[in-house]
């Protein structure tokens, strides 16, 4: 080729536009449907939205360098603490005078307004009240009126005894015991005549708690329902023998709340980490005298309460059963089903929902469903809005003829 040839094209070339990459635009939208979920969905590398990100099909001009290094990670995910104050309208310290020592109980609460009901929780073993946090923001709404009150179990979250006990009591009476003392003692505080309608929900070792209560009968009529998340009895018992196992695997402790709360994502213990954002900062406390990668420990030791494991459990489906009010049963599988469970639901004795694509924390893990089946159970259960005939009496009274 000449120098003529070779300037002539070179300068045709110059008028050419620079050639963009070719995206394609299906997997461009699903790239964004995906980050837009980061948020509230959890950091699953093997889950549907992990792979719709890292799968977007860009088809590079020859113009590009296909080795440059990428400016950072755009959907890096914050790991910062989100307070409680977002969800709940007032904490509770409610104190009470046991014997040799004074408990001073920790609680969440907004209020019931009108005649809505009050959703009362109580979280599993090791976790705190804040655990229900993102699944009660779902409830209410759906119903802006509803209730929430979510208490810190003794042992665990911000609920204190003084002085100190070398042994912590943590038997299902006690903490049935608890529980309805933290409800009597709210009723004062708020200076309610009566307890609005209850509806109960209680996760794992709060599913015993709250059975328990149910079938005391304590409360009489002012319960609605009661709802167990992802315990029954049998399963229960058989995790028990793994549980040491488990607990020994798990850190010790954390540099970082930040730290703290990416593990429960990364482990999967938590799958959403908007939810871990806000429950995991209640699970650690800031030791001064631990440096390093340990300044963050668990405020419950769960190992030390194993002389109360199968306490918590034995006996629980047939109290479940038995229970008086609606009963509403929500798993992460069907295989956690025991025999007399399988009965009760082939009667048709309570309500089952089944999550399979959550995990042990099925209220963390999915708020927004959860929420909408405990929502929908209130309103099945809701005697309020029950319409009965009049009886023959009134109707003689009123001059009417039966």
């Amino acid at each position: 080729m000449s120098d003529l040839q070779r300037a002539f094209t070179k300068a045709k070339r110059s008028t050419f536009p620079i050639e963009p990459p070719i995206i394609d635009q299906a997997d461009e939208e699903q790239d964004n449907f995906a980050e837009l979920q980061n948020e509230s969905q959890a950091d699953d590398d093997s889950s549907s939205a992990s792979s719709a990100s890292s799968t977007g099909t860009i088809i590079p001009s020859s113009n590009q360098n296909l080795f440059a290094r990428p400016l950072g990670s755009p959907n890096k995910r914050t790991m910062d603490q989100i307070p409680w104050t977002r969800y709940f309208e007032r904490e509770l310290f409610l104190e009470a005078k046991i014997d040799s020592y004074t408990i001073t109980h920790h609680a969440y609460l907004t209020s019931p307004t009108g005649a809505a009901p009050l959703f009362v929780t109580h979280h599993g073993a090791g976790s705190s009240g804040l655990s229900f946090a993102a699944l009660t923001a779902e409830i209410r709404r759906s119903l802006p009126a509803a209730g929430i009150l979510s208490l810190d179990a003794r042992g665990h979250g911000y609920t204190a005894i003084t002085p100190e006990q070398e042994t912590l009591d943590l038997s299902l009476q006690t903490l049935t015991s608890d529980m309805m003392s933290v409800l009597e003692q709210t009723k004062l505080q708020m200076g309610w005549k009566e307890l609005p309608l209850l509806v109960l929900i209680g996760h794992s070792l709060g599913g015993a708690v709250v059975t328990d209560i149910a079938k005391s009968g304590k409360l009489g009529n002012a319960i609605l329902g009661y709802a167990v998340l992802d315990v029954v009895e049998g399963s229960a018992i058989d995790a028990l023998q793994s549980m040491q196992t488990y607990l020994s695997a798990r850190p010790a402790g954390f540099p970082s709340l930040e730290s703290g709360i990416e593990w429960h994502i990364r482990s999967r213990t938590i799958r959403n980490s908007t939810s871990a954002r806000i429950s995991v900062p209640a699970l650690l406390n800031f030791d001064k005298e631990a440096r390093g990668s340990r300044s963050w420990t668990w405020r419950t030791d769960l190992a030390a309460t194993q002389l109360f494991w199968e306490g918590w459990f034995v006996g629980l489906s047939k109290k479940f059963l038995e229970a008086r009010g609606g009963k509403l049963l929500l798993l992460a599988g069907t295989d956690r089903l025991d025999k007399e469970l399988i009965i009760g639901q082939m009667q048709g004795k309570y309500a089952l929902q089944v999550f399979p694509e959550a995990g042990h924390f099925i209220h963390e893990d999915l708020p927004e469903k959860t929420a909408m089946v405990i929502v929908d159970f209130y309103k099945r259960n809701d005697r309020s809005a029950l319409v009965l005939p009049p009886k023959v009496s009134e109707i003689l009274r009123a001059g009417k003829k039966v």
